[in-house]
């Protein structure tokens, strides 16, 4: 998405849910996101699909974006995740065999990785990326992330499986 197609006080307003900053953010970010759907998904119905949900989660979690910088690339990773999961809907996707995508993670040089690692914790939906760093860089406890945040348990060890699904569809693909 061209970033350049809204500005920072645009973005703004449109986490602050004003609804004419938020029709301009989904539009502005329409043609990259459709372009991006073609190219990474199996059929046109499948771009259509992909490229819909990616604008619905940004209009419903537009709120919690820290960052104009940040949409794009958590954009794509969405239509990225959403292909993949009507491919393996329509059985046209193999199920990630979870050993020999940590042995080729593993195998990678270690610069390359955290470089990998760093880029998936980025496509995190602020969210989620908020109790991972929390946990796994910080090492807070769960009960400190629930406190920080003002969350339940509950919550946080529900986004704490989600981001870490997330990310090692990321690293995996």
């Amino acid at each position: 998405m061209s970033t350049a197609a809204i500005s920072h006080d645009q973005f703004e307003a449109a986490r602050l849910g004003d609804p004419q900053a938020i029709a301009r953010l989904l539009e502005s970010a329409q043609p990259d996101i459709r372009r991006y759907a073609r190219a990474s998904c199996r059929s046109s119905a499948d771009a259509e699909d992909a490229a819909q949900e990616a604008l619905w989660i940004l209009f419903r979690h537009v709120g919690s974006i820290r960052s104009l910088l940040a949409v794009s690339s958590w954009l794509f990773s969405v239509v990225r995740r959403e292909c993949l999961r009507l491919a393996r809907k329509a059985g046209l996707a193999p199920a990630i065999d979870e050993g020999e995508a940590e042995a080729a993670l593993l195998a990678r040089p270690e610069a390359d990785l955290r470089l990998d690692v760093a880029a998936a914790f980025e496509a995190l939906p602020p969210h989620y990326r908020d109790v991972a760093l929390m946990r796994d860089v910080k090492e807070m406890t769960i009960d400190d992330i629930a406190e920080a945040l003002g969350a339940t348990r509950q919550t946080v060890k529900a986004r704490l499986h989600r981001a870490r699904v997330l990310m090692r569809e990321y690293l995996t693909r």
